[in-house]
């Protein structure tokens, strides 16, 4: 988990000095600060346009699987966090597996309930077929 989180670490780095070397080659006198106003806005820009082009299409569909996928990707980073002070205060093992554990959980529990959500609706759709037929 360590030798990952290092790893992006240095590519992030690596970019970064991508980006300063390239603004002030151009002329460009941009501090680190607007540089990641403009970056990271870019980057923001993108992911809510195809996050919201998918969640559109998604929404004709389901909410359900809007909120998974929200409810998804705020565990991640709850988890990461937890992982990660868990190495900076020396307080557990800052390990990927507790991060894979602790999502196969919630896709475990999630699982369970679609079943009851489908096996409710099926019920509801049984009993609406019984009342029609005896009318």
């Amino acid at each position: 988990m360590v030798a990952i989180i290092k790893a992006l670490m240095r590519a992030v780095n690596d970019i970064h000095d991508v980006f300063i070397q390239k603004s002030q080659g151009s002329g460009f006198n941009l501090t680190d600060k607007q540089l990641h106003f403009i970056i990271i806005g870019i980057i923001g820009i993108l992911i809510f346009a195809g996050t919201q082009m998918l969640f559109k299409w998604l929404a004709k569909y389901s909410i359900t699987a809007i909120s998974f996928i929200y409810t998804f990707t705020v565990l991640l980073v709850i988890v990461f966090g937890i992982e990660i002070e868990q190495k900076i205060t020396k307080r557990g093992n800052m390990e990927f597996a507790d991060i894979v554990a602790g999502i196969w959980g919630f896709l475990y529990i999630f699982i369970i309930y679609l079943i009851i959500r489908i096996a409710v609706y099926l019920i509801k759709q049984y009993t609406k077929k019984r009342k029609v037929k005896k009318l």
